[in-house]
């Protein structure tokens, strides 16, 4: 099963916890064993996984982001949005997390997270169920 999820945004830099979300579309596969892929379609946002029990955590690793990739550099890219191209790199743009019993396998504090690094936008974020 393959579905395209809406993601809107609503600061520059932000990460959204859409586990649940994801877990939606592997119950409505059906699939109860096999593999979910998220692919994020942007080259200025990223997917991850982390830490979702304290907020604390997204805030941090904005925080250590913005500080690595400084948006005082001189940039060439013209759209001055450079800093977000190379988060988004650092980070990547998909991850595949197990499915078991028709549930995504995760462990007990992990969350996936849509990271925003040049919004507020309406993003996409496509999720692929594969039975096996």
């Amino acid at each position: 099963m393959f579905e395209t999820l809406t993601v809107p945004t609503n600061h520059r830099t932000e990460l959204l916890d859409l586990t649940s979300q994801v877990q939606q579309v592997v119950h409505k596969s059906g699939v109860s064993e096999g593999l979910c892929h998220v692919f994020v379609p942007h080259t200025t946002a990223a997917v991850t996984i982390n830490e979702s029990a304290d907020p604390a955590v997204k805030a941090d690793i904005l925080m250590v982001l913005n500080k690595i990739i400084s948006d005082q550099e001189p940039y060439r890219h013209q759209e001055g949005n450079s800093p977000a191209h190379l988060k988004s790199s650092i980070i990547g743009c998909q991850i595949t997390v197990l499915v078991s019993k028709g549930r995504l396998v995760l462990g007990t504090w992990q969350g996936i997270f849509f990271c925003e690094f040049d919004g507020p936008r309406s993003r996409r974020l496509h999720v692929k169920v594969v039975a096996g």
